[in-house]
Parts: structure tokens; sequence; C-alpha cells
């Protein structure tokens, strides 16, 4: 392809980590791309699926250590596609899904570079199911709320949280006192059961459950961290009724993760 050619961008949600829950247009899409972006949540088993010469592109994020900024993001995606590249930037979960990915569509729209959105399977269902942890129960919640631990433009509203039936709350990890001390203080019970999910769905996964008021005590005990996930409300009490499933995933041997060669950007 000419390099005065356009390119295309797709945004393509790699889903919650397991590489089997990538869907079928985005193991494709990875299969023809020249040029994969990825972010730092991208299970190996997922980035095997690109073709063996594609360029592989990391601008992952980390809170608390280095990252790539959101604007070189923007700037490497235009790039790569002004060459006439097809560009894949692979996102942990879905993109439109606290993934940022908005803003990624935002600036190739202004660019005037062509893209599409491939969804993905999101974390805030995969990662309470993968701990067998049922969102929904038609007796106990009827609704669900998601939401993220930290917004760039101030707190979250406690109060409005504090309330829903069931609540998911995305990037709790590294907040997790602060996160449970502010919803109890909006008037959550801190009996509430609540389970802490580490790394969902990848062979490494972790569960604390405990009491909203004791989630932060055990996960710092067992030394659970980020990636994390927390669910808060009665359907966490399924899990123990759930023996089945935990018990099929605590026996699942852990498997080693495929490695591949990453490259820097231009």
């Amino acid at each position: 392809m000419k390099e005065s050619s356009r390119g295309r961008v797709y945004l393509v949600g790699a889903g919650p980590g397991d590489p089997e829950l990538l869907t079928l247009r985005a193991a494709r899409l990875l299969r023809e791309a020249d040029t994969v972006v990825h972010d730092r949540l991208i299970h190996p088993g997922v980035l095997e699926h690109a073709r063996p010469h594609a360029r592989l592109i990391y601008v992952g994020k980390e809170g608390g250590g280095d990252s790539v900024q959101q604007e070189d993001i923007h700037a490497v995606l235009i790039a790569q596609a002004r060459l006439g590249r097809a560009v894949v930037r692979l996102k942990g979960g879905d993109p439109f899904v606290f993934g940022r990915g908005a803003e990624e569509a935002l600036a190739l729209e202004d660019a005037g570079i062509p893209y599409e959105v491939v969804p993905g399977l999101s974390a805030g269902i995969a990662v309470p199911a993968s701990a067998a942890i049922p969102v929904t129960h038609r007796d106990l919640s009827g609704e669900v709320t998601f939401a993220t631990a930290f917004r760039a433009g101030g707190a979250p509203d406690w109060s409005f949280l504090a309330r829903a039936q069931t609540l998911v709350l995305f990037m709790a990890g590294q907040r997790l006192e602060e996160t449970t001390t502010a919803l109890i203080s909006a008037g959550r019970a801190a009996t509430t059961p609540a389970a802490l999910v580490e790394a969902g769905t990848w062979e490494h996964q972790r569960v604390v459950e405990a009491t909203l008021g004791d989630v932060a005590r055990q996960a710092r005990q067992v030394g659970l961290g980020s990636p994390a996930l927390l669910v808060v409300g009665e359907v966490v009490s399924l899990r123990a009724r759930l023996a089945s499933l935990t018990a099929r995933r605590d026996s699942t041997p852990e498997q080693p993760l495929p490695r591949r060669a990453e490259a820097g950007h231009d």
C-alpha cells in the first residue's frame, strides 16, 4: 500500500484478559493489521493473533508509574494511519467503557482519519462472572451501576453510588480503602457483601470476599492490587452457593503465557 493512501484505525476491544474471550472480528482484524497499538493489560495470548510482521506499539498506562500521554497515543494512531496502514488500537475490555476510546475516536474524527469501533466484552460483566458473582438476580438485584473509583474531574458521586443495588467499580485496587470508606460514609452499610477481583479472567485471578467494611483490610493482608474490580451488593453472597464454579476456577492449572517481542513506535 502506498504511503500517500489513507489508512484506517480500528478501535478494538480485547475483552477482560482471557484470550478465548476475544471476539472473532477482533481476531480477524489482528491477523490483517499492519500496526497494533496496545495497552498494558493485554494478554500475550491476544497478541499472538497478530500476523508475524505486524508492528507492535506499546502505549500502556499504569497508575503511579510511567505512562504514555493520551495526546501522544492520538498522534501515533494518526501518524500510522497517514502512512496508509491498517491500525488496530487494542484496548482492554470494551473501547467505550472506561477505556478512553471516545477520546481517541474524537481525535481521529477531527483529523479526518477513517476509523471503526469493534466492541469487546466489558470487564464489568465478565470479571464478576469469572469470580462466580452474578451481577443481577431476580430476588436480590434488578439493576447494576458501573462506575470508576476515581474521575479526572473530581470525586465520584458517592451518595449516588452508595444506593446502587449492585455496584461494580472499575480501577478500585489502588484506592480501595478510600473507596470503601467513602461508600460507607455516604450511607452504604458496612456489612454489605463485597468482593475484590484481581486480574479477572487471567490465569492468576484472585478474589477476596468480605464485607464492605472489611474488604480493604483483607485485600491488603493477602497483597491484592491492580488491576482490580470491586463488586458491592447482596449478589456477592451468591458466590458461596455457586461452589461448582469457584471450585472449577480454583482447580484450573495455570498455563505459561506465550511471549512475543514488542516494538517501539516511530
